[in-house]
């Protein structure tokens, strides 16, 4: 549980620096170059990301139960990850589909943590997806008091909505069938 633990406190850590204190952030980026700024992060971000999976690999070896998911649970999750890939997608896709969700990766993020509590109730799971539901909630609140900063993506266009919805259900799709067993080590159904 400790790889778990030290994991998402890297990982979160450094996706919480703009949150804590985007004047740090900036000024930080703007002394050692923005490049290098981004390098720095995509270590820390990477190492932590890679600490988590093998951590939570060694936790699901001895689970701790906590609560056990009522049956129906399963098909809210899944009705609930039909939105998640096409929201995704939709960060990077400028269409009404961005516009609406306003920040789609981290509302993706949110409906992804939420959907994994319903269904899974070892202290591991607690942990890792009430982890990333929290620090979406803090993100998402932290935004309206943020400088928006210029993420590149597709130019706007209708058709982006129709790339993000077609798009991410064929990856969720991917994923259901055999992505999630491949990576995770769990049938998704």
């Amino acid at each position: 549980m400790t790889y778990l633990i030290v994991g998402l406190a890297l990982f979160f850590a450094v996706h919480s620096v703009s949150i804590v204190d985007e004047g740090w952030r900036d000024r930080t980026a703007q002394k050692i170059g923005e490049l290098q700024w981004k390098g720095v992060y995509a270590v820390f971000a990477i190492a932590g990301f890679a600490l988590i999976c093998w951590g939570y690999g060694l936790a699901r070896q001895e689970p701790v139960v906590l609560y056990s998911p009522p049956a129906w649970s399963r098909h809210v999750t899944m009705l609930l990850m039909v939105f998640v890939f096409p929201l995704f997608l939709a960060a990077n896709l400028p269409g009404r589909l961005k516009a609406a969700a306003q920040h789609p990766q981290v509302v993706a993020t949110m409906i992804w943590a939420s959907a994994h509590l319903l269904v899974n109730g070892t202290l591991a799971d607690v942990l890792l997806f009430g982890a990333f539901l929290v620090w979406a909630v803090f993100d998402r609140i932290s935004m309206k008091g943020r400088t928006a900063r210029p993420i590149p993506s597709a130019p706007a266009s209708k058709m982006n909505d129709v790339a993000a919805v077609l798009g991410g259900l064929l990856v969720f799709g991917g994923f259901l069938i055999w992505g999630h067993e491949a990576l995770i080590g769990v049938p998704a159904y």
